[in-house]
């Protein structure tokens, strides 16, 4: 079983491993964000992995977040950004990081449009990222 840390270095790196630091950070922020909120599961790992299912199988492309099931493997390919996902993960899980995010609980990067956007507020961009309440 998958400890919180390794679910959430996992979604840092493959949602955000080529951002800087602050891109990083924050879309972390957003998967403890919805693990407060009523309206997402209440564990790091239920809400990275948060997704339609088939026979307990996610469906392709129905993941809230598009890595875990766009038929790709998961597993890290480059070690160096792995290990700054996880010393990165660490540390905001420990040291209680200040969010940056305004307590954002969706978000997308800047070079496409999903249909959802008009459902949501933005409330800040960082790096390659729109953050919405």
């Amino acid at each position: 079983m998958e400890t919180a840390l390794i679910c959430l270095a996992l979604n840092m790196y493959h949602e955000a491993r080529g951002e800087p630091l602050a891109g990083r950070i924050a879309v972390a922020q957003v998967v403890i964000n919805r693990t407060h909120s009523p309206q997402f599961p209440n564990t790091i790992c239920d809400v990275v992995k948060q997704a339609k299912t088939y026979n307990n199988h996610p469906i392709r492309n129905q993941c809230q977040f598009s890595w875990y099931c766009d038929g790709k493997s998961d597993k890290p390919t480059d070690q160096t950004d792995w290990e700054k996902a996880v010393n990165l993960s660490t540390s905001i899980l420990l040291d209680n990081i200040p969010d940056i995010t305004e307590g954002a609980l969706y978000y997308h990067a800047t070079s496409v449009n999903p249909y959802w956007t008009n459902h949501y507020t933005p409330v800040v961009t960082i790096n390659n990222h729109i953050f919405y309440h």
